[in-house]
């Protein structure tokens, strides 16, 4: 395991860390860690773009899209 130190941490941004630490459940170190992780395990393409690359490369794809045969319904908001 490897060691951070964080130096001159404003004070809004530490408060903003210990709630949201107390809203998860656990410590101020162990939120921090929970955030670097989540930031460093994030692809670096967004899946959904990377699918449409990989769909454009083989010319796309035509969706057949049936009309819509059900009708709308009354809502009640009252």
């Amino acid at each position: 395991m490897s060691t951070l130190t964080i130096r001159q941490l404003d004070e809004r941004t530490h408060a903003g860390l210990r709630g949201r630490a107390a809203k998860h459940g656990r410590s101020v170190e162990a939120e921090v860690r929970a955030i670097l992780r989540a930031a460093v395990d994030t692809p670096e393409e967004n899946f959904l773009m990377a699918l449409r690359g990989a769909v454009a490369e083989v010319g796309g794809v035509d969706l057949v899209l049936p009309e819509r045969t059900d009708l709308s319904r009354e809502v009640d908001l009252g």
